[in-house]
């Protein structure tokens, strides 16, 4: 049995307009400096207050203030039609194929809130297709590789038999520093030359490759 692990914002979904907004309001609401689109995107996939820290940089902040701010407004900013996080092209149904085969289990492993996955759960109907979570409220920020521990622990997978897919470094990190493989995505907000020098076996450029690199025959070489 293999544990595929899926980090969500900028591999599963894109929400990267919804976050730049959300960010930038929070920044706004507190009298900082608000980082541009471009600084956003960059730290998307840290958990929140890290990300908060640092787009701070040297600014004096309430980091804790910030971060509560920003999650009492999420779920209104993320609501509105023209900012609604968005499935990726195919993802989906590539999710759909994977939880039907026998020989994996599914996990999530993000930088977002256990509030903020489960809407995202929920308003699709995945309950079923995840068995194991590990979100913003449940472990230390990526890269650091307790996410992808405590999930292979959940499941009783060992993490060499773990595969992370990620959009950025830090989650290519991250599966290193747990002994798992790493394969990334090129559609996400991190450059995929950055995911190969982090470590990631391989970067898929479209959902289709992706699901090559994950067929059975595949797995083993992409496993930790």
């Amino acid at each position: 049995m293999r544990l595929v692990l899926f980090d969500v914002d900028g591999t599963l979904v894109d929400s990267q307009a919804a976050i730049v907004e959300c960010m930038q309001l929070t920044f706004e609401a507190h009298g900082r400096l608000v980082p541009d689109a471009g600084a956003v995107r960059g730290i998307i996939g840290l958990s929140l207050d890290h990300a908060i820290a640092r787009l701070l940089g040297g600014q004096p902040g309430d980091v804790a203030a910030m971060t509560a701010f920003y999650k009492d407004n999420w779920i209104a900013v993320q609501s509105r039609p023209e900012l609604a996080a968005r499935f990726f092209a195919g993802m989906r149904e590539l999710i759909d194929l994977l939880a039907a085969r026998d020989d994996l289990l599914l996990g999530i492993v993000t930088g977002k809130s256990r509030r903020g996955v489960d809407h995202l759960i929920e308003t699709h109907g995945l309950q079923r297709h995840f068995q194991t979570r590990r979100t913003a409220d449940d472990c230390p920020s990526k890269p650091h590789p307790a996410m992808v521990l405590e999930c292979c622990s959940e499941t009783g997978v060992s993490p060499g038999d773990a595969i992370v897919v990620g959009d950025t470094d830090f989650d290519v990190t991250m599966a290193l520093a747990a002994g798992a493989g790493a394969i990334g995505v090129g559609w996400g907000y991190h450059d995929a030359q950055a995911l190969l020098d982090a470590g990631a076996t391989c970067v898929a450029q479209t959902v289709d490759e992706l699901a090559g690199f994950l067929a059975p025959a595949a797995m083993a070489a992409n496993a930790g």
